[in-house]
């Protein structure tokens, strides 16, 4: 694997090497040992799986708090994604400040996602799968998000909002948020 660090800190790009032949390749997606070498959470608690049927849906801007904050590596299995992460340290040098890549099932990529940073996306095609490996277990309580067009972030999204989330769609802005 290849490990590309983005612009924010901790939060990487993982690109897979293919071995090929002439069955196709083979390739790791995923090593404890080399996660932790860059110094990335290498626990894998849970993984999840979301399906959207339409282009254009949006999911986020999550996160979680307390004993549910949790690191996520999201790789697109099907499909296409704009996958956005913000930067919530308040303590960081690029606090509020965002991070868009995008990921298909074709390029094989994927976004490790430290705690500390919300994550949402928006599907480029229409039956979109993505891929979720979570360091730590769902804890009910422990999620918030902000809205996905907060002026806070300044995120510029590919395309129209198609489809959204009651919830997503009336998250509050950071502003709003409070501490």
């Amino acid at each position: 694997m290849r490990f590309q660090e983005t612009r924010l800190e901790g939060a990487y790009v993982v690109d897979v090497e293919p071995e090929r032949d002439e069955r196709g390749f083979f390739a790791r997606s995923f090593c404890a040992r080399e996660f932790a070498q860059h110094g990335l959470q290498a626990v894998v608690a849970q993984c999840n799986i979301s399906f959207s049927p339409r282009k254009g849906t949006l999911r986020g801007l999550h996160f979680s708090v307390g004993a549910g904050a949790e690191a996520k590596l999201v790789r697109c299995t099907r499909g296409a994604i704009w996958d956005v992460i913000v930067d919530l340290r308040p303590d960081s040098p690029t606090y509020r400040e965002h991070v868009g890549i995008e990921l298909t099932a074709n390029s094989h990529r994927a976004l490790y996602v430290p705690s500390g940073y919300a994550h949402g996306l928006q599907t480029l095609m229409d039956d979109t799968e993505i891929f979720y490996q979570m360091s730590e277990f769902y804890v009910p309580g422990a999620q918030r998000g902000y809205r996905f067009d907060d002026p806070a972030f300044a995120i510029n999204w590919p395309l129209a909002v198609a489809v959204i989330s009651e919830r997503d769609a009336r998250a509050p802005c950071l502003i709003d948020a409070g501490p």
